[in-house]
């Protein structure tokens, strides 16, 4: 009889403790995605004011002065002048929680806002590509 009571106390405990550990998982995946849109976004604002600033050379025909790829941000980019210098926007490219690769959605600035596919044009915004849809319903992918 003890047997079956201490089980029973460890299944209803155990009910309670699942639903709490996937609320801190789903939490942590969210945070997770907010840094790295952040980060992201952040590196293509600062090669925008640069490029603004004429301090790669002339703007690239067709970019508007924004990057070209994420890989660019992270490859670095020669600055105008004598030296052989190169600026880095970011270390590396962010791993997307919810999919698990370094696969983004891009957005140039010439495609409309809820377009899925990229023109190439050049590199306006990035989103995550994955379906999930957060606690209050609104897609990751529009975050």
């Amino acid at each position: 009889m003890e047997l079956i009571v201490a089980f029973t106390i460890m299944l209803i405990l155990t009910s309670m403790a699942v639903p709490l550990a996937r609320s801190k998982v789903r939490a942590e995946r969210e945070r997770e995605l907010r840094y790295a849109l952040r980060d992201m976004r952040y590196a293509i604002d600062k090669y925008k004011d640069f490029a603004d600033a004429n301090a790669f050379g002339p703007i690239k025909q067709g970019t508007d002065g924004y990057p070209e790829s994420l890989q660019q941000l992270v490859d670095g980019v020669k600055l105008a002048g004598p030296k052989d210098q190169k600026m880095y926007f970011l270390r590396r490219i962010p791993r997307d929680p919810f999919t698990g690769n370094r696969e983004w959605g891009m957005r140039s600035d010439q495609d409309d806002p809820k377009a899925t596919s990229w023109g190439g044009q050049n590199l306006f915004d990035v989103y995550s590509k994955t379906y999930e849809k957060a606690p209050d319903g609104t897609p990751y992918a529009e975050w």
